[in-house]
């Protein structure tokens, strides 16, 4: 019965005594462990940080360049604002001032002599409570009869409601549809050299039916109703036609005659010559009594409205409209010069 107890008893001791004789190593070890581990953190928190400054510092950049193409594109947006949609009509002032209106180039729709420029820039010059008197400065060889008398229409509608002189003063040239217009004007004013009048209509175009038969090309024209060819370029003009067309000219004609008549009034020292599409200088013009004196924009500024400051009314395409429209015609530039032909020009 002892020799199992003491058996026991060695086999607890035993144990007991493998422990701690452990202990030790295993207290060594510790620290190397805890060395180990030190260690290792160490160089983690080295890298977090970096890896964190990184983060940073792309966030950063993004931030900056988000910051900068925002700053960019409003100051594209500016520049697209003034360039394509700013209003470059006008410029208004309450003090007095002689109000200017250009007309030049072409007078046709769509050019910016057109009707719709011209009526818009005269009714902000005579609304203009600082506007004195409106000068028209011309600088035209004519166009559409239509446009023409639209403007012609407005200016003595203009005059009548706001009771404020209109003048017309010429550069190089005011002929037929121009000179439709500044009829219209209270005075005219040119220079000695510039070109004046040519009071008539035409209507021009071209006929190939004798090269066409020379080369043996058919035309092929189908149309319902006789005269729906008519003035076509690769048909003949028959009697009938071409005497139709002349009636029209004539027409047209006889208005533009009764509007320079209405306009110069008693002034015109009428001659044979005088609506039969001719022009002359503008000291020929004054003698004629198609103008009234030599006289540039500033000297009527000065000596006759007595408003030097000039302030300019134009209305006149912007970029976009320019570019569109270059576009548009670039595209449907056969079928105008094609139409163009068709329709009645005083020019």
């Amino acid at each position: 019965m002892s020799t199992p107890d003491n058996h026991d008893s060695q086999s607890h001791v035993t144990p007991g005594a493998d422990l701690w004789s452990k202990a030790p190593a295993a207290s060594a070890e510790a620290p190397a462990a805890a060395k180990a581990s030190g260690n290792g953190g160490w160089e983690r928190d080295v890298l977090e940080k970096l890896v964190f400054a990184s983060i940073k510092e792309q966030r950063a950049a993004r931030r900056w360049r988000f910051f900068s193409r925002l700053l960019w594109s409003v100051v594209v947006l500016l520049v697209l604002w003034a360039v394509f949609f700013k209003d470059t009509a006008t410029k208004t002032s309450t003090s007095p001032h002689t109000a200017v209106v250009e007309i030049k180039g072409e007078i046709a729709s769509g050019a910016d002599a057109s009707a719709e420029f011209v009526v818009a820039a005269m009714r902000s010059a005579f609304e203009d409570s600082g506007s004195r008197a409106v000068v028209l400065l011309i600088n035209s060889p004519g166009g559409s009869p239509v446009q023409a008398g639209i403007i012609n229409d407005e200016m003595t509608r203009l005059k009548a409601k706001y009771n404020k002189p209109l003048y017309a003063v010429v550069e190089e040239s005011c002929a037929s549809a121009a000179y439709y217009i500044a009829a219209a004007a209270d005075e005219i004013f040119v220079d000695k050299a510039s070109i004046v009048g040519s009071i008539g209509v035409l209507m021009d175009g071209f006929g190939f039916t004798g090269v066409m038969d020379k080369v043996g090309v058919e035309r092929r024209l189908l149309t319902a109703g006789e005269n729906k060819g008519f003035l076509d370029p690769f048909s003949p003009m028959s009697p009938q036609q071409k005497e139709f067309a002349l009636q029209m000219l004539e027409q047209i004609h006889q208005q533009f005659i009764g509007v320079v008549k209405a306009g110069r009034g008693d002034r015109l020292h009428e001659t044979p010559e005088m609506f039969s599409g001719l022009f002359w200088t503008g000291q020929q013009a004054v003698e004629l009594g198609l103008a009234d004196k030599l006289g540039s924009l500033d000297y009527v500024a000065r000596e006759v409205v007595k408003a030097e400051e000039v302030i300019d009314y134009t209305r006149r395409d912007n970029v976009a409209e320019r570019l569109a429209k270059r576009f548009g015609a670039a595209i449907g530039e056969g079928s105008v010069k094609a139409m163009r032909g068709l329709v009645p020009s005083i020019r």
